[in-house]
């Protein structure tokens, strides 16, 4: 496909096809913005009468390098010089050459036709969304009393979330609201190949009593991988053992995502990330039946890193913060290093059934009736409100006697 140029030198017209994806996922149109630019409104338009099996992503990039992504959860993006739609960072209008960025998502055998055009000028006030501020929310419920060793705490949180800074519908404090009123003590936001929203988290949590730390799902056609911690912004087009190594060398860690959740399963060609992250999303919002022992069959392939859960929340009407809910043993609430050094669990929310290791012990709290499962297949049944039990080394998983999954523990 080669685009044709419409008009000026800031409009494209063409057609991608299957030959175009095989060559590369990523294709880039170039343009130049002047000195004393008022604004860009950037419209992305293709053909949408091949439903789901025709999708363009969408992203920028100014002089100064990755600006944004709004994949395709947006037709019109808009870039001020003191505003941006969500997704896109806020550093002016640098002059120079741009790049719009599309991913070819999906493209149908017979093609798919689309239309691109950047207009030079000054940028709507709506454009960056609702007025971001703090809204209403319930109180937090009291927290568990959770057996912890002396100096450390269990913390409640959610490990995957999205806000307007990609294809979510709340706001940051929309989000930070729902989150504290659902008991969380943390909440990773890790919108879709950006770091957009890092800037504003820590006011935003502060207004709410929750922590917003972080993140970016790292996001691909062929598998998803959240970056947590401030790491920088990881570029999602390069192979996948790029993204550990710069993780790493940046004090963060990256989690597979939902490795078995259909479309969005690990697919990259590369093969699992090598060496394996220290942790894995082994139980995501997907997962709609505890029975389904896939997730666990791709938690034992990897060799059971400790495992965190992620609600992937989107649309409160669909999904909410904190189910699941990964609770991480914390010394002075540092969520990043618990992580690291393995010292999770997993519960359905955060008033469920949860399994922990406290000083080489397991416990189960609130898990009457359900049975403890080793890595070997030795079972143990649990009676009562608390029971603590012979910590055997390696993840554990707690079940119902029909194998419904209750909590999963490093």
């Amino acid at each position: 496909m080669t685009p044709v140029v419409a008009r000026g030198d800031r409009s494209w017209r063409g057609t991608w096809t299957p030959d175009d994806r095989a060559e590369s996922v990523w294709h880039s149109l170039a343009f130049d913005v002047p000195p004393g630019c008022p604004g860009l409104r950037l419209r992305l338009e293709h053909d949408r009468s091949s439903g789901p099996s025709g999708v363009l992503d969408l992203g920028l990039v100014d002089p100064h390098g990755w600006r944004g992504w709004s994949g395709g959860a947006r037709r019109v993006v808009e870039i001020g010089g003191h505003g941006s739609t969500p997704g896109y960072t806020d550093r002016g209008l640098p002059p120079g050459r741009w790049e719009v960025v599309l991913g070819l998502h999906r493209v149908p055998a017979a093609g798919l036709a689309f239309a691109v055009d950047v207009e030079l000028t000054a940028v709507r006030p709506e454009a960056a969304g609702p007025t971001p501020g703090p809204v209403p929310h319930a109180p937090r419920p009291v927290r568990r009393a959770l057996p912890a060793p002396a100096g450390s705490r269990w913390l409640a949180g959610d490990c995957h979330a999205h806000t307007r800074h990609s294809d979510g519908v709340l706001t940051l404090d929309g989000l930070a609201a729902l989150a504290a009123g659902q008991g969380l003590d943390f909440l990773w936001v890790t919108d879709h190949n950006t770091v957009s929203h890092h800037p504003h988290l820590s006011t935003v949590g502060k207004r709410y009593g929750i922590r917003l730390l972080p993140g970016q799902e790292v996001t691909t056609a062929d598998g998803h991988a959240n970056a947590f911690g401030d790491v920088g912004w990881v570029d999602f087009r390069e192979p996948a053992s790029s993204w550990l190594a710069q993780v790493a060398a940046s004090g963060g860690l990256l989690s597979v995502n939902h490795p078995v959740a259909g479309d969005c399963a690990w697919r990259d060609p590369g093969g699992p990330v090598r060496p394996l992250p220290p942790v894995a999303e082994v139980w995501h919002s997907s997962w709609s039946d505890p029975a389904d022992g896939a997730p666990l069959a791709w938690w034992d392939a990897a060799g059971r890193p400790a495992p965190i859960g992620g609600s992937d929340v989107h649309d409160p009407a669909r999904d909410l913060p904190g189910a699941p809910t990964t609770w991480v043993l914390c010394e002075d609430d540092d969520v990043l290093a618990g992580m690291a050094a393995g010292r999770t669990a997993v519960s359905s929310a955060p008033d469920a059934p949860v399994l922990l290791r406290v000083e080489g012990e397991l416990v189960a709290i609130d898990a009457d009736g359900a049975q403890l499962v080793c890595r070997d297949g030795r079972r143990t049944p649990v009676h009562g409100i608390r029971r603590t039990l012979p910590g055997h080394p390696g993840p554990h998983v707690l079940e119902r006697t029909d194998r419904r999954v209750l909590s999963l523990s490093a």
